[in-house]
């Protein structure tokens, strides 16, 4: 009689949460860039995006960009960059700007402090519309922001920030934030309905600094 065998048990992937040059590193307000000036070494304009401050993104993150801009034309609905990579030394003049303006718990409210912020990965863009809302809560109603939200999956980008999370990512909602994961990720994360990066790689939440 021959002996019985199982057939071999598939491994869950394993994703590189810690490292900065990984396009699934996890930002949150408890778990900074490592070493905390990083920057990455394949920044590049996304052709054919409109771009308001012509802010880089990494390589791989413009491609699927420049893709997703031509889909967002097609629908209908193109949008614009507002913002892509800032490093440690610009995200550190908006922040300080804010707590002058504000005090600190304003500042942290819907502003990352240098060096814990998705915008330094240089895999995160704030996009808008022809509707406008830009930086705005209610771009998250128009088309070009319920595009987003529901198409940008297919371009390995989530919308990191969504409404009612705030416990969980540290930041109020913004509709116009979008980072890169992939497309493995970003489609897993649409198809099981998961809307955090915490919660996908079941990493504790990171409400406060």
């Amino acid at each position: 009689m021959k002996p019985t065998t199982e057939p071999p048990k598939s491994e869950a992937p394993k994703y590189d949460l810690d490292s900065p040059s990984s396009i699934t590193v996890v930002v949150n307000k408890q778990r900074p860039i490592n070493p905390i000036d990083w920057a990455p070494d394949d920044l590049v304009l996304p052709a054919g995006v409109p771009n308001v401050w012509d802010h880089p993104i990494r390589a791989e993150a413009a491609t699927a960009l420049e893709a997703m801009y031509a889909a967002s034309v097609d629908a209908g609905v193109p949008f614009t960059v507002t913002s892509g990579y800032r490093d440690y030394a610009l995200q550190k003049e908006i922040y300080d700007g804010l707590v002058e303006q504000g005090g600190v718990a304003f500042a942290d409210k819907d502003t990352a402090r240098p060096g814990f912020s998705e915008h330094q990965t240089g895999l995160t863009v704030d996009l808008f519309g022809e509707e406008g809302c830009s930086l705005d809560a209610c771009f998250g109603e128009t088309a070009t922001g319920i595009w987003l939200r529901d198409n940008s999956y297919r371009f390995g980008y989530i919308l990191r920030y969504h409404d009612g999370e705030q416990a969980t990512v540290g930041y109020t909602y913004e509709p116009w934030h979008f980072r890169y994961v992939g497309v493995d990720v970003a489609t897993a994360m649409h198809d099981q309905g998961v809307l955090n990066l915490e919660d996908f790689f079941g990493l504790p939440p990171a409400p406060t600094n």
